[in-house]
């Protein structure tokens, strides 16, 4: 697989369409990097890649964790770490849509799948033809067109600490920020394990429910990748099939 694939920052982003004032006025939230995008999103990209965006943002290249201790949290910022660790342990199935967007603004869609503890597929819409899928040990990057692929530990990646099989964020996790603004609660964090490499914003919804809607991480360079993620559904089961990593070959191709 290409370089380019190798060098992720998993920003991730799971975006509200309805925000509001509150979330527009963080520099990092997600109506402003839609409506305003960093100034690096602005850099020309060449015929090649514009017709197929990389994937990026999957691996655990990203920029190593910096704070050692985190913020002290008061007893509100506690209760508020402890209901996202909640929402994560409910999760048994999970599926939707996802919008990927990259640090030079480009936009890549798909459906994604996801079964605790440690399982998820994302099927990138044509014309990417690449699959992003995790078997609970390991995590692939496989493209169908170049018929290559990436592999790494799932423990190498952010995604450890928010699909692990007993989640809690609160012992495992350094964090950053966290606060809330209407409907939305915003969580900083970084894994505890100095082998885990890698920090993550999540944005949750808090109205009607609690809901994933964004996640964002940086890479070395301070390029930011996020996935908003939209019609979800958390009551259908999920067959076990959709998380095996299959082998290549040249009739391989995505459900799109």
């Amino acid at each position: 697989m290409s370089e380019i694939l190798r060098v992720g920052a998993l920003s991730v982003g799971f975006a509200l369409a309805s925000i509001g004032a509150a979330t527009a006025q963080d520099p990092d939230g997600p109506t402003n990097t839609i409506v305003n995008p960093p100034a690096n999103a602005a850099k020309p990209a060449d015929a090649a890649n514009s017709a197929k965006p990389a994937v990026k943002g999957w691996t655990g290249e990203v920029s190593p964790a910096n704070s050692p201790d985190g913020i002290t949290l008061d007893a509100n910022q506690t209760k508020l770490v402890e209901q996202v660790s909640g929402y994560f342990q409910s999760i048994e199935n999970l599926k939707g849509q996802f919008v990927q967007t990259d640090a030079e603004n480009k936009r890549m869609k798909g459906k994604f799948f996801v079964k605790r503890p440690g399982r998820f597929r994302f099927d990138y819409a044509l014309p990417s033809k690449q699959v992003i899928v995790s078997d609970g040990e390991n995590l692939a990057i496989q493209d169908l067109d170049l018929n290559n692929e990436d592999r790494v530990s799932l423990d190498q990646t952010p995604f450890r600490l928010l699909l692990r099989k007993d989640v809690n964020l609160i012992r495992d996790a350094r964090i950053i920020e966290v606060q809330q603004a209407d409907d939305l609660i915003v969580l900083s964090l970084e894994d505890k394990d100095p082998n885990s490499p890698g920090k993550i914003k999540l944005y949750l919804a808090t109205k009607p429910a609690l809901e994933l809607k964004e996640w964002v991480t940086t890479d070395p360079q301070g390029q930011a990748t996020r996935i908003e993620l939209s019609q979800l559904v958390k009551s259908d089961e999920l067959d076990g099939n959709l998380f095996k990593i299959q082998p290549l070959g040249p009739k391989k191709s995505t459900p799109f």
